[in-house]
């Protein structure tokens, strides 16, 4: 109510003042009540009207008064149904040690207590303590006859002239590469829980020459990603040493290969993927991958349903919405045929196909008057052919999710690093992260499986005799390892 039509009220005679007082009170009343009833939807309405959040803003950059509540969302309680059975943590395999708890005096009185008339089991799993393990490596020196020279075993424990272990390079690489541990952190869990005060520059230093190591690596899953025959795209922003970058990932279901480049055009991907991809390219409408040619091209459908949603946040003109009902009906029709696929008789499931071509073609062809409308309009022509590939290939996704789920690790270590300090470090966090993430792709044990790959790219030849010599009765003259 404004000030004049208060004032308006005020000047009616007594009778009806007092009415139409009374008929705003039950007006009040009735939405009070309505907002105790659903209080999700009230805020969901107050939220509806204020936030011009885009639906594309990651939920940490979102104000807190701008999200919608989660009080009562649930419906029913949590857990299993009743009658159905429950589930918890398995019991161990195996028993490392047996603990026997027994009491001679009450703990409440502190008399006396009889000999043990029943007993349970407790099984608890938990870390030792651990203390860092030395080790002194006794490395001899062979003569070779054939070569001219002396040669000597390598050592796998550690990277070639390092002290620090191997597993804990590895170890802490990935915490930080693939966990999104920052450094400073990893220097506080070296010194306090592990036992081995390191510096940061002396990790970030021994990460670089894992790195190297490893290089060999990080150019063959770049030949497994150009010659394979589904590969999703994306990029997102980077900083290195405060200058703008970009962090491209290329995945497919086994294999993750990222590159850091201060560049966002189609170089950076003909660099990648070479001029022709011989299999299938999933990205958004990004330009850069229009220069590159390929078997086929799918066009993510998750980034234009969100283009519908921001316009519609701002648009409300009738032939907006008319062609937005339009889109969206294909699209989701368009799906909706991929799902039922093998539900459906191969000549029902073409002529479908054939259908959703046409109806593309004619809301093509139609003329828009809102602006809006007409660009998406030219987004579609532009890459007609590419909007229902997924119909033609099974096993081609119309969404670049698994693209963008590649990026949310390192979304994750931006968010807590910020930025590489170095060409060098953004190089080896590129190297390290693709082995990481293809190892998680395969079900591996990531850092097992870094840890196997840098022993074996470790040069040299391992020792034929190892001889393991307790250090009170070692001399300098045995092996050690």
């Amino acid at each position: 109510m404004t000030r004049d039509e208060a004032l308006a009220i005020l000047a009616l005679s007594q009778e009806e003042g007092v009415t139409r007082i009374l008929e705003l009170a039950a007006k009040a009343e009735q939405w009070d009540q309505h907002y105790q009833d659903n209080p999700n939807t009230a805020e969901n309405e107050a939220v509806s009207e204020q936030s011009d959040v885009s639906p594309t803003t990651p939920s940490g950059m979102t104000p807190t008064y701008l999200k919608t509540s989660k009080k009562n969302k649930r419906n029913r309680k949590p857990g299993r149904k009743k009658g159905h059975k429950g589930h918890r943590r398995p019991p161990p395999e195996r028993v490392d040690r047996r603990i026997e708890h027994l009491l001679k005096t009450c703990p409440n009185c502190d008399q006396a207590v009889s000999h043990s008339i029943r007993r349970h089991q407790r099984f608890i799993e938990d870390t030792p303590p651990t203390t860092p393990q030395i080790s002194e490596h006794i490395i001899h020196g062979h003569w070779c006859g054939n070569c001219k020279k002396i040669v000597t075993p390598k050592v796998e424990d550690a990277l070639p002239r390092a002290t620090l272990g191997l597993h804990l390079v590895v170890f802490s690489a990935w915490l930080h590469y693939g966990v999104g541990v920052s450094v400073g952190n990893l220097v506080k869990l070296a010194a306090n829980l592990w036992g081995m005060p390191v510096s940061s520059g002396g990790l970030t230093q021994a990460w670089k020459n894992l790195a190297w190591l490893l290089e060999g690596e990080y150019h063959c899953i770049g030949d497994k990603i150009r010659s394979s025959a589904i590969l999703h795209a994306d990029e997102t922003g980077w900083r290195v040493n405060g200058v703008t970058c970009w962090l491209w990932a290329f995945a497919t279901c086994q294999y993750c290969y990222y590159l850091i480049d201060r560049k966002r055009s189609s170089a950076v991907v003909q660099q990648v993927l070479g001029v022709l991809f011989p299999g299938i390219l999933i990205t958004d409408f990004w330009g850069a991958y229009n220069q590159i040619g390929a078997l086929a091209k799918q066009r993510c459908y998750f980034h234009l349903f969100t283009e519908l949603i921001k316009v519609d946040k701002r648009n409300h003109n009738e032939a907006w919405q008319r062609f937005r009902k339009k889109l969206s009906r294909f699209m989701n029709d368009a799906v909706r045929l991929m799902e039922r696929r093998k539900a459906l008789e191969k000549a029902v499931y073409e002529r479908r196909k054939r259908r959703l071509h046409k109806r593309l073609d004619e809301l093509i062809a139609q003329p828009f008057d809102d602006s809006d409308a007409i660009r998406l309009v030219k987004r579609l022509k532009r890459h007609r052919k590419e909007m229902l590939t997924f119909l033609d290939y099974e096993h081609v996704s119309p969404y670049n999710n698994h693209g963008e789920q590649q990026m949310r690790p390192a979304v994750l270590t931006r968010k807590v690093s910020q930025q590489n300090r170095s060409d060098e470090g953004a190089k080896a966090h590129a190297i390290l992260m693709s082995l990481f993430r293809s190892a998680e792709l395969q079900g591996r044990n990531p850092v097992l499986y870094v840890l196997e790959l840098a022993k074996r790219n470790i040069p040299g030849r391992a020792a034929d005799i190892i001889r393991i010599v307790p250090v009170e009765t070692a001399s300098p003259l045995q092996l050690v390892a």
